[in-house]
């Protein structure tokens, strides 16, 4: 069944109703235009509830814009959309000159977190993950039962001449009526030798929905602050503020209860926002993505707070290897990953999220 304009819809009551459904919902293959985002593939999808989002099949089948019934969702940042062929893996400033944030940005996929030197070799903030363009991609727009489902995927390959072969498989899916969407990935070792995993989903949040009245809330036993500066804030790790000048990044690190299904939530809320408050959800399999990282910024312009669930913490491949909790796939080994977006419309669905 799909819920809109304000009923539960079959199947048939919808097709009677409608020649072509893009005429509701649609997922549209377009092309970007114009400076560094020349020629960038996407993928617009509106799924008739007024929740709408761009998959980037160019960047790695990143998200890019989000929004519902016009309202923005995620965060762009001021360098916009660009395209893979600018990105060098240098430093922390190769992934930031082209890291427009949107709703998600993929990080790894054998590396992320802070730049490190690993076994002498250089390896990037980040890693490569976000600027790997897809192949095979498709776009598909059909029913499974009285349900219409929307879903682009698409395949990424990590890969060097004596070096690792990792494959990312994703599927981004949304329903006809639906206010969430849902990623599938698949990271596996197509190579045959050990390859490390670091994996992390960059799930990106910007004003309207974070301003001085927002609230992060999610059920956690520990908030640690990733340094000094996150030390200075971690009272106020789940509050927000204005634009602030000279604001320096914090860092937490959470760590959420999974529910009895296994996942873990997170809610950024902002009561102040519309006639009854609104925000955005985040869920995830625990099991597979155990570390929660939250970014927390509130420069001006860089007004933007990061939920980023993941494989292990930020801090950089060499330091997890030094601890000896570095993951790996062994040759032939996949892992799977899943992660839900969606809306939440006023205080009862807040309440009703959080029990």
């Amino acid at each position: 069944m799909a819920r809109l304009y304000g009923r539960e819809w079959t199947k048939d009551e919808v097709r009677r109703r409608v020649g072509d459904l893009s005429q509701v919902a649609d997922a549209r293959r377009v092309a970007l235009r114009g400076g560094k985002a020349e020629g960038v593939e996407a993928v617009e999808v509106t799924t008739g509830s007024g929740f709408a989002f761009t998959v980037l099949p160019s960047r790695g089948m990143d998200v890019a814009w989000a929004s519902y019934k016009g309202q923005a969702i995620g965060w762009i940042s001021k360098t916009g959309v660009t395209a893979p062929a600018y990105f060098s893996e240098d430093g922390v400033r190769g992934f930031l000159d082209g890291f427009f944030g949107g709703l998600v940005t993929t990080c790894g996929y054998t590396h992320m977190g802070a730049p490190s030197v690993d076994e002498g070799r250089a390896l990037g903030l980040h890693g490569p993950a976000s600027n790997l363009p897809a192949e095979d991609v498709a776009v598909t727009r059909e029913w499974v039962g009285d349900e219409y489902v929307l879903s682009v995927r698409g395949r990424m390959r990590q890969a060097s001449v004596f070096g690792e072969n990792v494959v990312l498989t994703r599927s981004i899916s949304a329903s006809l009526g639906g206010t969430s969407l849902r990623i599938c990935d698949r990271v596996e070792n197509a190579g045959y030798a050990s390859q490390p995993l670091m994996f992390l989903y960059h799930l990106n949040f910007g004003w309207p929905v974070v301003d001085a009245a927002t609230r992060l809330h999610v059920r956690t036993s520990s908030v640690m602050p990733r340094d000094a500066e996150a030390s200075l804030g971690l009272s106020a790790f789940d509050r927000f503020q204005e634009p602030t000048s000279g604001y320096a990044e914090q860092v937490f690190h959470l760590d959420p209860a999974a529910d009895a299904n296994g996942l873990a939530h997170a809610v950024l809320f902002n009561p102040a926002l519309g006639a009854d408050g609104f925000g955005v959800h985040v869920a995830y399999g625990k099991e597979t993505l155990p570390h929660f990282t939250e970014w927390k910024m509130m420069g001006e312009q860089e007004y933007v707070v990061g939920l980023e669930p993941g494989t292990w913490r930020v801090a950089g491949r060499a330091e997890a290897r030094r601890l000896g909790e570095l993951d790996f796939l062994q040759p032939g080994e996949f892992r799977d990953f899943v992660v839900e977006i969606g809306v939440v419309e006023g205080r009862a669905a807040l309440q009703s999220l959080l029990g």
